[in-house]
């Protein structure tokens, strides 16, 4: 795994300092290395944090057939904004006696998994780690007000097209039909999510 650079680090310590629970949102295109860099703060801050991915807020695949929005699952409107957006609202306001539990989202099965992961309310550090953090439109346009600050995830273009196109064959697809999906579904996608480049608190780019 590539080190992060320690300036990154050292910000966020100086934002856990005042003794507050973080929200740390880490947003990028398809292919960026948004789950990479959770992991590894994520490892860095062990005994402290957790990952709330925004992924386990997909729709069902079974529901995104119904809506006719299967060929199109990553698209804003295949997952559950409104409901990723009150789970951030909840853990801004986490009792003290209580566990929070968020969904996960299964590559392997391709569906979301409901109440995954464990929020304790003595974790101080959460990274909240998604696509869409930044999109100024719907249910999304309410998210960058509960987070503290959010990071863009920053990676040349043709990397983070190699990296997807191996994600789809690791899971399944054939070359032709990884490219093809890279090409007609993640890169809309990816335009829309560049878009919020300039409303980020940071752009991260791998030491």
């Amino acid at each position: 795994m590539t080190a992060i650079d320690a300036s990154y680090l050292q910000r966020i310590d100086t934002l856990l300092s005042g003794g507050q629970r973080l929200l740390l949102g880490i947003v990028g295109a398809p292919g960026a290395g948004k789950s990479t860099l959770a992991q590894a703060l994520h490892a860095h801050f062990a005994d402290i944090s957790q990952i709330v991915p925004m992924d386990g807020f997909h729709l069902a695949q079974a529901e995104l057939e119904r809506l006719g929005r299967a060929q199109r699952k990553g698209a804003p409107d295949t997952f559950d904004s409104a409901g990723y957006a009150a789970l951030l609202q909840r853990l801004r306001q986490q009792p003290a006696d209580e566990v929070v539990y968020a969904p996960d989202f299964r590559r392997d099965l391709e569906e979301p998994i409901a109440g995954a992961i464990a929020v304790h309310p003595h974790t101080t550090l959460l990274i909240c780690e998604g696509n869409y953090l930044l999109l100024d439109e719907g249910h999304w346009a309410r998210i960058p007000a509960l987070l503290d600050e959010v990071w863009y995830v920053d990676v040349p273009d043709a990397l983070r097209r190699e990296r997807l196109v191996n994600r789809h064959v690791q899971f399944g697809r054939t070359p032709e039909a990884a490219m093809a999906w890279v090409q007609d579904t993640d890169e809309p996608n990816a335009r829309r999510i560049a878009q919020g480049r300039a409303r980020a608190d940071v752009v991260f780019v791998w030491g």
